[in-house]
């Protein structure tokens, strides 16, 4: 029994730590790396960071790099106070969104209380295409996770002979199983072979972000 005990111990503190060696930490306690200002790759970044957290400021952010086949966890925040509401729509409450490749988005939007009339625009939903198979959103003000796992479209020069393919862990539980993503959505990047960054959303609303890591993986085949 006290082995039992020991080794849930040791599986315990293994997935509290979570990051694994090879991931880059791109918002952590101490600063943020390989982010820029997407318009302005070479200034300041343009977001306030400030006790380990990164609150959005002007302009989108990208990683340095593109991105392709990888894991990656995120914390964050909605901070539900828009520079513009909109008359009868929520739609720009806390909004904010996880740009893929700067071409699929993971929607952020507060979201909470509105499990009756969930859209593809709201939480944890792929924007516009599909709303997240269970609701495990948190209230304005506390903190909430994704754990994303995600494969590029394969292509054979101009021709696309493999969708994108996403799966998502919202707050612990898993609300997208390895869909497949067939075209970019709302205002991402149209699709080609060539692989961009990824993108956190400057959409108005002060939403925050911690503990951003991200690992690179291989392709994965599915059956």
């Amino acid at each position: 029994k006290l082995f039992i005990n020991f080794v849930l111990l040791i599986a315990t503190c293994a997935f509290a730590s979570g990051k694994p060696d090879d991931a880059i930490q791109l918002i952590g306690p101490s600063g943020t790396k390989d982010l820029v200002n997407e318009t302005k790759a070479e200034g300041p970044l343009g977001w306030v960071f400030k006790d380990g957290v990164l609150t959005v400021g002007k302009g989108h952010i990208i990683t340095k790099s593109p991105v392709t086949n990888f894991k990656a966890h995120l914390e964050f925040k909605v901070i539900n106070k828009p520079k513009k509401k909109k008359k009868n729509k929520r739609t720009n409450d806390g909004n904010s969104g996880v740009y893929i490749q700067q071409r699929y988005e993971i929607q952020i939007l507060d979201s909470h209380g509105h499990d009756d009339d969930y859209q593809n625009y709201d939480c944890a939903s792929i924007y516009k295409f599909k709303k997240p198979d269970q609701i495990a959103c948190k209230p304005p003000g506390e903190w909430q996770s994704y754990d994303i796992e995600f494969h590029a479209a394969k292509w054979d020069g101009d021709k696309k002979v493999a969708n994108a393919r996403l799966t998502l862990i919202h707050n612990g539980v898993k609300v997208h199983d390895n869909v497949e993503i067939p075209d970019k959505t709302g205002n991402g990047k149209k699709e080609t072979p060539q692989a961009f960054p990824l993108r956190l959303q400057d959409h108005g609303n002060p939403v925050q972000f911690r503990n951003f890591w991200l690992q690179e993986i291989k392709w994965n085949t599915y059956s």
